[in-house]
């Protein structure tokens, strides 16, 4: 079952002579279960896809379906409450509050989302995971940018996501930790049957993905089915 698909989707900024067209008649879906790959350099449309994936930026063409939900045709409040509730956002900036500690930017998640998140347990789990355990009681000035990063990450997968949407989720990343984050991303889709979708350059990745796409110029190109 499709967690997520776009139909014919096309994306302009501008006018006139200053007209981009960042996306072109772009279709793709995604199933549950699966990690999904979309590779692109700077400026090909990754970011203007996976903002409208998310339902922050509305297509200027053609529709969004999210959790078998016509995205476009709803309500701001309902597509507020779908998004909450279904899709966590790993974004290249990554949206630490400056005078949280760690620990407090999961805190605030809770009283955003009140239910549905993972149990202390399971994000336990994931802190390790990361290799974050011990930086709780760090405000984020004090952490490198690729643990930034990580914090990001778990911070996004906390409220238990049906769709996990990444930007550049290795870019600050050696390849250590390029392979943790990837196998990670990976246990999600397939044992917890997440849709899992990642746009990057980085092809450090690719090893980890049941799909993937190529996007440059707006134009997205389904290139390969990776066999187990």
């Amino acid at each position: 079952m499709n967690a997520i698909s776009l139909q014919n989707v096309s994306h302009t900024y501008g006018s006139d002579t200053a007209q981009v067209h960042a996306l072109h008649q772009l279709n793709f879906s995604a199933q549950s279960g699966t990690l999904n790959l979309v590779l692109g350099p700077s400026g090909s449309g990754k970011t203007t896809f996976l903002t409208i994936a998310g339902g922050l930026l509305t297509p200027t063409t053609g529709g969004v379906t999210i959790a078998g939900q016509n995205y476009t045709t709803l309500s701001k409040k309902q597509q507020d409450a779908l998004r909450l509730s279904s899709i966590g956002f790993v974004l290249q900036a990554y949206h630490l509050l400056p005078y949280l500690k760690v620990k407090e930017q999961f805190k605030l998640v809770s009283q955003v989302k009140k239910t549905g998140n993972l149990s202390a347990a399971k994000l336990a789990e994931v802190l390790d995971m990361l290799e974050i355990t011990d930086l709780l009681n760090k405000y984020p000035s004090e952490l490198s940018g690729g643990q930034q990063q990580r914090v990001a990450i778990a911070r996004a997968l906390y409220p238990n996501p049906a769709i996990i949407l990444a930007d550049e989720p290795t870019a600050a990343l050696d390849s250590q930790k390029v392979k943790v984050v990837g196998q990670l991303l990976a246990d999600l889709a397939h044992q917890h049957d997440k849709a899992v979708i990642v746009v990057t350059h980085d092809p450090r990745l690719i090893e980890f993905a049941d799909q993937i796409y190529d996007i440059t110029d707006g134009v997205l190109t389904h290139k390969d089915t990776v066999q187990a």
